[in-house]
């Protein structure tokens, strides 16, 4: 199994993952053409996709999801909550994620984590193909035991640190956005990864990817000095950006 990201941050998301059977995206924050281009550096176009899966309604998760799909007849897979927050027209197929219930998809189990986030009914992943363990888990504010547990023992792990306390607190967003952002339904700080990290089992873990890192409320020096002590623990970690995402890690 090997996994990328189109890009990472609050001006679009996109995170493949490949496994023996096929290929899939989680999320579409891109416009068609901006997500041609970025799958191209990888090696992949859209008609390689077996399936979208949308972990909630925000612009920069969705908002190129349903012209996708339509354009290349892809299967889109989202919650009932977040199917319902938004109109997005015709889909060549849905396929709704009820209660968070487990799937499979040509031989790659998916199981749907709930995560507190200001958002219908959001989601986020954990891929099975039999041999290794992806985890992918941003956008959220706080941390439950329940999303300790099914993120504990992954072989590798997007995780989300997306802002600086100090950063934020100072930074250009309006009041009610600091808030909302640095709240218990909002994003993860820096310092709230890395406290994730440390009650995480990361003897298994080959890849860890930092990422959702805002430009306007975090910067990568904030971000590392942070996790240092947690990233030694791990061979290979990397900090996703907006533009460039990440390339191919392979899981083996």
């Amino acid at each position: 199994m090997r996994f990328a990201s189109l890009g990472s941050g609050s001006r679009g998301n996109a995170t493949v993952v490949e496994w023996h059977s096929g290929l899939l995206m989680v999320d579409c924050g891109f416009t068609i053409k901006a997500t041609e281009q970025r799958m191209a550096r990888l090696g992949k176009n859209p008609e390689d996709l077996k399936a979208i899966l949308v972990t909630h309604e925000h612009g920069d998760h969705l908002k190129g999801v349903a012209p996708l799909a339509r354009k290349y007849d892809i299967p889109v897979y989202m919650t009932p909550g977040t199917f319902k927050s938004k109109d997005l027209g015709r889909l060549p197929s849905l396929t709704l994620i009820e209660g968070y219930q487990s799937f499979s998809l040509d031989g790659l189990d998916v199981l749907p984590v709930a995560v507190p986030h200001d958002a219908r009914e959001p989601a986020q992943f954990i891929f099975n193909d039999g041999q290794f363990r992806l985890g992918v888990l941003t956008d959220l504010g706080s941390i439950t035991p329940h999303i300790e547990s099914s993120f504990d023992g992954c072989d590798a792990l997007v995780l989300e640190a997306n802002h600086d306390p100090a950063m934020l607190a100072c930074g250009p967003y309006p009041a009610s956005l600091k808030q909302r952002v640095g709240g218990l339904w909002g994003h993860l700080s820096n310092q709230q990864t890395a406290g994730l990290l440390e009650r995480l089992d990361l003897e298994k873990l080959q890849h860890l990817i930092v990422a959702h890192i805002s430009q306007k409320n975090n910067s990568l020096t904030l971000t590392e000095e942070a996790l240092a002590k947690v990233c030694t623990r791990v061979s290979n970690v990397l900090y996703a950006c907006q533009d460039e995402g990440f390339d191919w890690q392979h899981i083996k």
